[in-house]
């Protein structure tokens, strides 16, 4: 949810009108919009790009996942491992155009460390993979810009820590 939805649903929610601060967080956030946008366009075109390139750090750093029996063994579970690289980097776009962590939290986190668990695929691989999805992505950005994106990445990481 936006800046702009949580501002209106509270102050009906009390039964008032925004107060003058919360109008000003809304402005600084439109005011943002575009860097958001275009952070998102630059994930959004270079996906292949970063998830190539964040998957073959991991390997570096996992070496065994890749061997037999490790969990990206094998082109399934490997083609596995990338669709969900590609689904997280997606997640971090829908944080960085709401301006907010929430859609992170919803759409991606809940349930996900138990998932993994279930699976039996190693939450520190699953947090090294984002932090090589981030390296990635932040290295094709402008410093203003990496750091507006590197709070989502690190939300993710976080969650799967």
């Amino acid at each position: 949810m936006s800046i702009v939805s949580k501002v209106l649903l509270r102050a009906d929610d009390e039964l008032r009108y925004p107060t003058i601060a919360e109008l000003n967080s809304i402005g600084s956030f439109l005011q943002t919009g575009a860097q958001r946008l275009r952070i998102a366009t630059l994930l959004t075109e270079n996906e292949d790009k970063i998830v190539k390139k964040a998957s073959g750090e991991l390997w570096k750093i996992h070496p065994d996942y890749i061997s037999p029996g490790g969990n990206a063994y094998g082109q399934r579970q490997r083609a596995q491992c990338l669709r969900d690289y590609g689904w997280y980097l997606r997640l971090v776009t829908y944080g960085v155009v709401a301006g907010d962590k929430e859609p992170i939290e919803t759409i991606g986190l809940i349930g996900a460390r138990e998932m993994y668990s279930s699976l039996g695929v190693p939450l520190v691989g699953m947090a090294d993979s984002i932090r090589c999805l981030k390296d990635a992505s932040l290295a094709l950005m402008s410093k203003e810009d990496a750091d507006a994106t590197a709070p989502y990445f690190d939300y993710i990481i976080q969650g799967m820590s």
